[in-house]
């Protein structure tokens, strides 16, 4: 079954010249555009995956789209692939998912992908919090990034102790991409447990950026109360 194949044939039939060179520069991206809107692209490879039920053929179809891919939309469906019922929170992703990342370098492939690592902390909990704990000082921020942001979308499923293990050595990067993900990965949280995201606040040295995502909705919380 071709499916890479047919979500190409999709993707360009979807295409939209006049969109495309706005996506490319707002992504900064060397690799052109079709103009195809990111949910439209997630459904073309769906449709098309879906008839394989084989984690493998799934994998290697992803594989062969991302290595072959003339357009970041193609890169995007091979991601979409990943997410796929058959083979999602599959510990045998891992490889596939480490390459995306130190291949695509940049913030769209990174955040994409730490839905699946979040999957895979859900039914892997011992194995992954392993491999975080490596990545996040890894040499590559990328690697660092989805370490740190691993846990987006657990909720109260998220493991505390692995989030501010994931963040420590990184405290002092002083890159925006390491700082923002800090931030946004306290933020998340603190929908769930507030207290628990100001006390860590107050008692490490965040960027000036890291805290004000951090603390970005407990503001209100957080302010004396003015005079009445």
């Amino acid at each position: 079954m071709d499916v890479e194949g047919e979500i190409r044939r999709e993707l360009r039939a979807a295409a939209d010249p006049a969109r495309a060179p706005g996506q490319q520069a707002y992504m900064k991206s060397a690799m052109p555009f079709l103009g195809v809107r990111v949910p439209e692209v997630r459904r073309i490879a769906r449709a098309a995956g879906r008839p394989l039920k084989n984690p493998a053929s799934i994998r290697d179809a992803a594989q062969r789209l991302w290595e072959t891919a003339e357009f970041r939309e193609e890169w995007y469906a091979a991601m979409a692939l990943l997410g796929l019922p058959p083979v999602r929170g599959d510990l045998a992703n891992l490889g596939l998912i480490e390459h995306m990342v130190r291949t695509g370098q940049w913030w769209d492939i990174t955040d994409e992908l730490a839905h699946r690592l979040a999957e895979l902390h859900d039914r892997h909990p011992e194995l992954t919090a392993a491999l975080v704990l490596s990545w996040c000082r890894d040499d590559d921020l990328w690697i660092r990034r989805i370490a740190i942001l691993s846990q987006l979308g657990r909720r109260d499923r998220l493991d505390r102790d692995l989030l501010a293990s994931v963040i420590e050595p990184n405290l002092a990067d002083p890159d925006f991409f390491i700082r923002k993900a800090i931030g946004w990965a306290l933020r998340e949280y603190a929908r769930i447990d507030s207290d628990w995201v100001l006390v860590y606040a107050d008692e490490h040295s965040l960027s000036p950026l890291s805290r004000r995502e951090a603390l970005k909705h407990l503001i209100a919380l957080t302010a004396p109360e003015g005079p009445r």
